[in-house]
């Protein structure tokens, strides 16, 4: 059975969490501290984490920063209330593999779950791919072909949610709350701007406008 580490120091929602995971066949085990879930996480006896930032002892930037540091490729996904851009630039920084702002909707959290138990993991990378474009998510590193690319932490985040949803139409409100955590602004060309940058970076053949609907990476 799939194995699910919950560091969470608030216990409505983590008995909330685990509950729902049970429910969807998974094994759980809740921590309640920054510590505890950096021990737990080096056991090697869970499968993925979600890790909440405002942990005790540690918080959760400390928890992952040092869990790749000491070579652990178990795949994170951060929850948090805090909802400014910073911090999810941090978070990816740190080798988040996701991160989910509070509230939110646990059919959402599992189906986020569910995905990054299916990405292949090898030790000391995470690797996600589509035509020539690869991208080692703990690294933060893009190739395209043999060719290295340097990304932003917000182009990279960008690239990410377009090669993770491959083929599939992405809306401007979609990519602004998944990559800059906003509530949608209809006035904001944020998301044209940075995908002009990654067309530049990585190929203007890639990500196709969809008019009146938003974005598709092909």
């Amino acid at each position: 059975m799939t194995r699910i580490l919950i560091a969470e120091d608030e216990e409505r929602i983590s008995a909330f969490v685990a509950k729902g995971l049970e429910s969807a066949g998974y094994q759980t085990t809740v921590v309640g501290d920054g510590a505890d879930a950096l021990e737990a996480a080096l056991s090697g006896s869970a499968d993925l984490l979600l890790l909440d930032v405002g942990l005790p002892t540690l918080d959760g930037f400390d928890v992952l920063r040092s869990l790749r540091g000491q070579g652990s490729t178990i795949p994170v996904i951060m929850l948090t209330a805090r909802t400014s851009t910073r911090d999810t630039v941090d978070g990816l920084d740190a080798g988040a593999n996701d991160y989910v702002a509070k509230p939110f909707k646990f059919d959402e959290l599992l189906a986020r779950v569910r995905s990054r138990l299916r990405e292949p993991v090898s030790t000391g990378t995470i690797t996600i791919a589509h035509g020539d474009v690869t991208l080692d998510v703990l690294a933060r590193r893009a190739t395209v072909g043999s060719r290295a690319v340097d990304l932003s932490a917000r182009e990279f985040a960008l690239a990410e949610e377009f090669i993770r949803h491959a083929g599939q139409v992405l809306s401007r409100e979609q990519l602004l709350s998944r990559v800059w955590n906003m509530d949608f602004d209809p006035t904001s060309n944020v998301v044209d701007v940075y995908v002009r940058y990654l067309r530049a970076k990585l190929g203007s053949t890639h990500i196709v406008t969809v008019r009146g609907a938003g974005y598709r990476w092909q």
